[in-house]
């Protein structure tokens, strides 16, 4: 080599390490909560609802995938494609044959809800709609509960209606059958119409002409959410979201009776081989589909639990293949839309804990544990369909003495749920209260900040009250229950109004607060502001240093530990720009290590999106919210 290029690279290196050291620093991009990490080959986003053709492809539909069509499309473990737009579909029935498939429609303006669309598997357009409610203005539950074909006929559940609707599959209508609440749907060997009441634990048999034919009563709390009739056994699989979480099996060949199960009983929630909570083979959550193909291979889809009455924003899509043999093949698992987890101090940020699931690992992860037990706590906010967020998919975490304490939230929240856990209870999370609410004595919405510290204190900028509270932990009872004591303020600093985000640390005595914009209404979004208090218990609450200004646009999410102050923004990048909280320096920008395999979606779009870690070697774990991909972006970083 020449050596007078040889020492010009030389100093060329030496001047850009110079410059910019920092941002050189090593860091490596990783995901959670998605089997792929690509936006190609991703796992689509809640499947509600699935239909196996015989030749083993998968489709399934969802009310909402942000990047892609609402009918995501698999074989052999793969995603291979997907059909519609991103909010085309309800989620709430699939069906299919040799050359269709039919999917119930989320409401439209064009035409309402309670329709169901075919497409063809070919050409993946849609060239037909079906009208089978007449109602037509609801945009939030689901009208159409279940959809079947046998033959040239085409089967479907009118929920508001009462009434199963036959259509040949080119959509005329041939007879009614008057159901009370009728769910999923299967037609047998004989062309008997099988239809799930789930509220009532009751799968109905009729016979071809509608007349009814026989009973399966199952147990009280049975909650049958998914039929599928076996061809090859005669067999009716009727998959149960009540406490068995599992599949029953009966022979139908004449008057019905149980032959089997399929699945751990009690599923996720069993404790006999498992600690309760903890998901994996035969563990199931809830069955949302099942389905066979040819060869004898069994799929189910679990859809695991959380999510309010945006649908959209359920627990995820769980598919496990199995064998002719019952034997795990692979599995295909989106467990994350509008969502991130937090790095969990009493791992050392092994563990990572979502509003309702629990992950480890890497390269996509391991699902650990669905943290949601709708049996033992049905008004748990994460499954109340009356709550007014769209699922609390968004964890914070503490972890005091050995007790956790978990923070669930929405996207843009002003009201902030706690949870603790237990021995005996596993891995659930233990609805305990929210701000505002009667355990913290106040009416008044979160609307300037909050934040959980890891002494288990409770920060909050309370709307209209020009004060930071903080809510002292004051100690855990016998079950791991926190309590806090009476909030105590302290003037919100003038030069910071109006303030939007808080972040105080515990083992510096620092605090951080963003500044929002002023004259704007939308308090959820950051300004360029943001002031580090340097011993704000010990009294500083009126000096900041530094000031950190952040020149890029858009801020929209921040998390700090140890010495850094990390920023993700909105409409813009997906980048996290990493501050110095005691220079106020700009000192790394994290986007896409090499390779870049990873995908890391647009932005954050979400006021508590990212979370951060350091981990007792002096390393940071910065986590970020992936609503493009499914899943949650997981950042390691040594500065």
């Amino acid at each position: 080599m020449n050596k007078k290029r040889s020492l010009a690279v030389y100093l060329s290196a030496m001047l850009i390490a110079a410059i910019a050291p920092s941002c050189l620093a090593a860091y490596t991009t990783d995901w959670l909560a998605n089997t792929f990490g690509t936006n190609s080959t991703r796992v689509g986003s809640v499947a509600r609802s699935m239909w196996v053709a015989p030749e083993g492809i998968i489709y399934t539909a969802s009310m909402w995938d942000e990047n892609e069509g609402g009918v995501a499309i698999y074989a052999n473990g793969q995603s291979i494609a997907s059909i519609g737009g991103h909010g085309e579909f309800q989620g709430s029935a699939i069906t299919g044959n040799a050359m269709s498939i039919f999917v119930a429609l989320q409401y439209s303006a064009a035409y309402g809800s309670g329709m169901v669309g075919r497409y063809d598997r070919t050409s993946r357009a849609r060239d037909l709609l079906v009208p089978v409610s007449t109602t037509t203005t609801e945009k939030r539950a689901d009208v159409v509960t279940g959809l079947a074909t046998s033959g040239a006929l085409l089967y479907a559940s009118d929920f508001p209606g009462n009434r199963v609707r036959v259509y040949t599959t080119a959509g005329v209508w041939q007879q009614d059958i008057n159901v009370s609440g009728p769910g999923a749907l299967a037609v047998d060997g004989a062309g008997n119409i099988w239809v799930a009441q789930k509220s009532t634990g009751t799968v109905l048999e009729f016979d071809p002409t509608g007349r009814p034919l026989n009973t399966i009563q199952m147990s009280a709390a049975s909650r049958p959410s998914a039929l599928y009739f076996d061809a090859a056994s005669g067999q009716l699989m009727v998959g149960d979201q009540g406490p068995d979480m599992n599949i029953k099996i009966y022979n139908v060949s004449g008057a019905p009776y149980p032959v089997g199960t399929f699945g751990i009983q009690g599923g996720y929630l069993d404790t006999t081989s498992g600690i309760k909570g903890q998901v994996g083979d035969k563990r199931f959550t809830r069955v949302a589909g099942i389905g066979k193909d040819s060869a004898g291979n069994l799929y189910v889809l679990n859809n695991p639990w959380g999510g309010t009455w945006d649908l959209g924003r359920d627990g995820g899509t769980d598919i496990h293949a199995y064998d002719r043999y019952n034997h795990l093949q692979w599995t295909l698992q989106s467990l994350n839309f509008e969502g991130v987890a937090a790095p969990d101090p009493g791992t050392d940020g092994i563990y990572f804990y979502g509003g309702t699931h629990i992950y480890t690992g890497s390269a996509g992860g391991t699902f650990v544990a669905n943290t949601v037990d709708p049996i033992a706590y049905p008004s748990d906010p994460r499954v109340n369909l009356n709550d007014p967020g769209r699922g609390e998919h968004f964890g914070q975490l503490a972890v005091v003495g050995g007790n956790r304490i978990l923070v669930a939230t929405g996207q843009n929240p002003d009201t902030f749920y706690f949870f603790h856990f237990n021995a005996a209870n596993g891995y659930i999370a233990i609805p305990d209260a929210a701000l505002p609410g009667a355990a913290f004595n106040t009416a008044a919405k979160v609307r300037n900040g909050f934040f959980l510290d890891s002494n288990g204190d409770i920060w909050a900028g309370l709307d209209k009250t020009n004060a930071i509270w903080r809510y002292p932990l004051t100690g855990f009872d016998a079950t791991g229950k926190p309590a806090w004591g009476p909030g105590i303020p302290t003037s919100i600093p003038a030069t910071i109004a109006p303030l939007t985000r808080i972040i105080y640390l515990p083992e510096s005595d620092t605090m951080i607060l963003a500044q929002g914009i002023a004259g704007s209404t939308d308090w959820t979004s950051i300004g360029s502001r943001v002031e580090v208090y340097h011993g704000w218990r010990a009294g500083n609450t009126t000096t900041p240093n530094p000031v950190i200004n952040i020149s890029s646009a858009n801020p929209k999410s921040i998390s700090a530990s140890g010495n850094y102050l990390f920023v993700g923004y909105v409409h813009t990048v997906p980048n996290i720009d990493a501050f110095n909280l005691n220079t106020g320096s700009l000192e790394a920008t994290l986007n896409n290590s090499s390779p870049n395999t990873v995908y890391v979606g647009n932005d954050v779009d979400s006021m508590y999106g990212l979370s951060s870690y350091r981990r007792s070697i002096g390393d940071y774990v910065i986590t970020k919210d992936n609503y493009n991909g499914s899943s949650v972006v997981v950042y390691r970083w040594a500065p």
